[in-house]
């Protein structure tokens, strides 16, 4: 799939090469820095494309750019086979989602908005989840009300998280409540009383040190609560990623020489992602899991010295005792008004009413 549009402002090109947007990402300063967020860079997209989808998609990068300006912006969406429209590329994988590049272009997002509507499967658009503040909201909407699409919006879930820079340790452990600061006390100390407890975290480099950190991640997964992965080679491949890019913390908590609580974080551009946890049913009167989350947060607070630490997808109840501040990721929608599927998905969001006083009148 290749499609490939130019004017005087720039050019804009769909692909489903990661090849070709990494290519032509590379006019982006923006691109070439230090990420900011793992979740808007192309290696999670290209891993979440590749190994994250239970049921097939067609991948749709849209690359714009300006060769004058040296701007760049890749938006990676999919289309879902036999379903009208085009959603952004993320699922229950995914716990956040935005643009690669510079995201706060204007003229770019003006490119990509008009390119859109004129894409076969441009009616609707829907990406998800996103940051209500992020760039990405305020030009994308801007950009795509432009051209003629009516915007929505939905709830996609709360997200629990920590505000930490310059935090120590220490300090962070003082200012939990005190029933969880209890807890961890007395777990740490019966697990030392076993005499045989080993917390390991691994960083990397890939090797047969970190497979077997993979291999006793999934065995815990098994025998945890957890149900069981719909794709059961994305997270082993995440981790590899994730040690080959420098952004791994995997916590492997074992007694008597058995793995029985495992966690990956996840370091990328100052914030420092929890994004899987686990531990094995029948080890609940050590607390495992307790302990492993507060090994991990002394090292992103003390060694990696984060920002931000975020619990990621969901308002579990556990997730505040953690943190200190919650906020909305939300979803958001176009349609184009003047196409059946537009129509008929605007119809279905908004209601009959609102819709009549979206509906553009006849040209």
């Amino acid at each position: 799939m290749h499609q490939h549009f130019a004017d005087t402002e720039g050019q804009v090109e769909f692909t489903s090469s990661f090849a070709r947007a990494r290519s032509l990402a590379a006019s982006s300063l923006a691109c070439s820095s230090t990420p900011s967020e793992l979740f808007e860079t192309l290696d999670w997209f290209g891993h979440l494309a590749a190994c994250g989808f239970a049921e097939p998609v067609d991948v749709v990068l849209l690359c714009a750019w300006s060769p004058q300006r040296g701007r760049a912006l890749v938006v990676p969406m999919a289309q879902r086979r036999g379903h009208p429209g085009l959603r952004s590329l993320s699922n229950y994988y995914s716990s956040l989602f935005g643009a690669v590049g510079d995201v706060d272009d204007a003229g770019l997002w003006l490119l990509a908005a008009r390119a859109l509507r004129g894409h076969a499967h441009g009616a609707m658009l829907d990406f998800m989840p996103l940051a209500r503040d992020a760039a990405f909201v305020t030009q994308a909407q801007s950009a795509l009300r432009n051209v003629g699409y009516a915007i929505g919006s939905y709830h996609a879930f709360g997200n629990w998280y920590l505000p930490c820079a310059g935090l120590s340790y220490e300090d962070y452990v003082q200012s939990l409540p005190s029933k969880l600061r209890n807890l961890l006390s007395r777990a740490q100390r019966r697990l030392a009383r076993t005499g045989n407890a080993q917390l390991t975290i691994h960083t990397g480099p890939p090797g047969p040190e970190l497979e077997q950190a993979i291999a006793d991640f999934t065995q815990v997964y098994a025998s945890s609560w957890k149900q069981p992965e719909p794709c059961e080679d994305f997270v082993p491949g995440l981790v590899r990623l994730a040690a080959t890019a420098g952004w791994l913390r995997l916590g492997i908590l074992h007694v008597a020489g058995k793995p029985v609580a495992a966690q990956l974080w996840m370091v990328v551009g100052g914030k420092a992602n929890i994004y899987k946890l686990a531990y094995v049913q029948g080890f609940e009167r050590l607390s495992p899991g307790t302990v492993l989350t507060a090994a991990l947060m002394a090292r992103v607070l003390d060694v990696d010295r984060v920002a931000e630490v975020d619990y990621l997808t969901g308002d579990d109840a556990y997730k505040r005792d953690w943190m200190r501040e919650r906020r909305e990721r939300i979803g958001l929608l176009a349609f184009d008004l003047k196409r059946w599927h537009g129509l008929a998905g605007a119809a279905r969001h908004f209601g009959a009413g609102v819709l009549r006083r979206l509906r553009p009148r006849p040209d």
